[in-house]
Formats: C-alpha cells, sequence, structure tokens
C-alpha cells in the first residue's frame, strides 16, 4: 500500500510527495488580477492566488507539465521555479521552447525518474486535445501523465492534463490501470469562440470516469480563472447524479492542505 500526499496549491497546480519524492505539477504563482492572454484574441482574468507561496512550496525534484504556453498552467512565477528544478517534463514542444533540462514525450512514451534510495517513477504521457476538432495546431500540444511505482495498490496516479472528452482520452481506460485520476475540468469557454469548450465538463468528467473507473477521483483545475465556466457547484452536481461507484470516488481536496491518498 503506497500513501501519497497531494496539496492542491490552485488551478491545475498540486504537488505529489511519494517516498522521498517531491513533484509539482503545471506551476502557478503569480498574484491574482492580471489579464493574460491565450491566442487567436482569447484573453482570461486570474481571480484567486496560490494558496502556498514559493517560498513555502519546499523543494522540488521534478515539474510535470502539461503544457507551457498557457498562463493558467505556467506563469511568469512559475518559469522561475523551472530553474531551480532537475528534471522537467513537458511536451515535445515544450521542451524545445523551454530548452536546459526539459524532456518532452508525445503521448503514450514514457521515460523514468530515477533518484538513489528511492522508488523509480514511470511516467507515461497520455493524449489530450484541449479544444474542439481540428483545434490541435492552434491550441498548441497538451499532455497528460499517469505515474507508477512500485506498491500502489489501486493503480496509477493520473493527471488528465487540459483536454476535452474525446477519443485519445477513453484510450486510457484500455492502456492504463488508474488508481487515482486527477481531473482538469472547468468546462472552459471564450465570448469570442461561443459554446466551443477546451476542456472538460462535469458531464464528461462522469463519463469519462465510467470508462475508467478510478478509485479516487480528484477535480482540480476548476477554479481562480474568469474563464472557467463550471465552478465546484456544477461539478458536485453532476457527480451527485452519477452511477454510485462514479459519485462515491470523489475526493474534494481542501486547497493548500496537504492530504494523504492511498494511490
Amino acid at each position: 500500500m503506497t500513501e501519497v500526499k497531494l496539496t492542491h496549491v490552485g488551478g491545475p497546480t498540486t504537488l505529489v510527495e511519494v517516498a522521498g519524492w517531491r513533484l509539482l505539477t503545471d506551476p502557478t504563482f503569480d498574484p491574482p488580477g492580471r489579464r493574460y492572454g491565450f491566442g487567436l484574441g482569447t484573453s482570461s482574468r486570474k481571480l484567486t492566488g496560490p494558496a502556498l507561496a514559493l517560498a513555502d512550496l519546499g523543494p522540488i525534484d521534478a515539474v510535470l507539465l502539461t503544457h507551457d504556453h498557457h498562463a493558467d498552467n505556467l506563469d511568469d512565477a512559475g518559469r522561475e521555479l523551472l530553474s531551480t528544478v532537475d528534471d522537467i517534463v513537458t511536451t515535445e514542444s515544450g521542451a524545445t521552447r523551454l530548452g536546459g533540462r526539459a524532456r518532452g514525450l508525445r503521448a503514450w512514451q514514457s521515460l523514468t525518474l530515477t533518484r538513489p534510495g528511492q522508488p523509480a517513477i514511470e511516467i507515461t504521457a497520455t493524449p489530450c486535445r484541449h479544444g474542439p476538432p481540428l483545434s490541435g495546431p492552434l491550441v498548441g500540444d497538451v499532455v497528460g501523465f499517469a505515474l507508477r511505482w512500485p506498491g500502489q495498490q489501486h493503480g496509477a496516479l493520473w493527471f488528465t492534463g487540459d483536454t476535452v472528452l474525446y477519443r485519445g482520452v477513453r484510450e486510457v481506460a484500455g492502456r492504463i490501470p488508474v488508481g487515482t485520476a486527477v481531473l482538469h475540468l472547468g468546462g472552459v469557454r471564450f465570448p469570442i469562440t461561443g459554446p466551443l469548450r477546451y476542456s472538460m465538463t462535469a458531464r464528461q468528467a462522469v463519463r469519462l470516469c465510467e470508462l475508467v473507473r478510478p478509485h479516487t477521483t480528484i477535480p482540480v483545475h476548476y477554479e481562480g480563472w474568469s474563464h472557467f465556466q463550471e465552478p465546484r457547484a456544477a461539478i458536485e452536481r453532476a457527480f451527485a447524479a452519477a452511477p454510485d461507484p462514479v459519485r462515491d470516488s470523489v475526493h474534494w481536496l481542501t486547497i493548500g492542505a496537504a492530504t494523504e491518498i492511498i494511490v
């Protein structure tokens, strides 16, 4: 049995502590108030700051960066953090832009993090499509991450990344036994592109969980920015109406507090 501590810092930013490792996803530590451009005339204002300051975070062994080109997944303060980290795992195009220690993965590629005296962690990139069909060249590359190490009881720790529900994400159900699914939600829309969605809705998340059947489901990345269209209350309603195994799997993290999860 492996106990993991997860700390939701805010947005997609989550600290993973397991067996001596300290991994951080999508570092975002800028203060609130600023508006950021996301390309193609879209933009969003950051409404809330991180629950933990960078100075209080402690040392980080590796950053798992689903994509580097949107500020709600990597902002200015997060970029400063990257220079202090030995391992950065991201998309192939992101690794080219970031250079240095960044290593890029395509969907279904894997690499292994190793440290003396600590268990190896295998990281597999999972597919994402950060928008409607054919939007990939416009919105850019994104990946999720499935983390596996010896002793997991229920299966991999999976961060979906920013994605809508589509064939590539559904393939995870047939390829990776998932114990804990950390879902990037929010049902993102922008006024300039009308009804088009750029991240999963709560209803899509329920359908995904019916396929993947995680033991634990953790919603993140649904708050703190003006482009999110589905707050926690909407997500709670969707999961309350889900089949019992899906409804019972949901675990909400208290933002800023370390929570123990059995993976």
